[in-house]
């Protein structure tokens, strides 16, 4: 019989884990563009710019929080199901 697996198959599910870091600077960057083009174009003026500019640093630390809470919920959840892998020893004691 032939050896039909591929790579495909042996791949995992394409879901990799979220680098919180990288996606809370990430946040702030887009954020922070988006308050100096604001600002630029002149739809925000001077008393606009002290709520604004704090505005882009809460949301990506509570996105950060919630991709925190989220990888770490599922990482444990597959560590603490409680199943344990039976032994593949099939020797028994008349056999050794």
């Amino acid at each position: 019989m032939t050896d039909t697996t591929t790579y495909d198959d042996q791949r995992p599910s394409g879901r990799h884990p979220v680098n919180v870091g990288q996606l809370v600077m990430g946040l702030a960057f887009l954020g922070l563009v988006a308050v100096w083009a604001l600002v630029e174009t002149g739809v925000a003026q001077g008393h606009d710019v002290r709520w604004l500019l704090p505005v882009p640093w809460v949301v990506a630390g509570a996105t950060g929080l919630v991709a925190a809470t989220r990888s770490n919920r599922n990482r444990r959840a597959s560590h603490e199901t409680g199943w344990v892998r039976p032994t593949t020893d099939t020797t028994t004691e008349e056999t050794r």
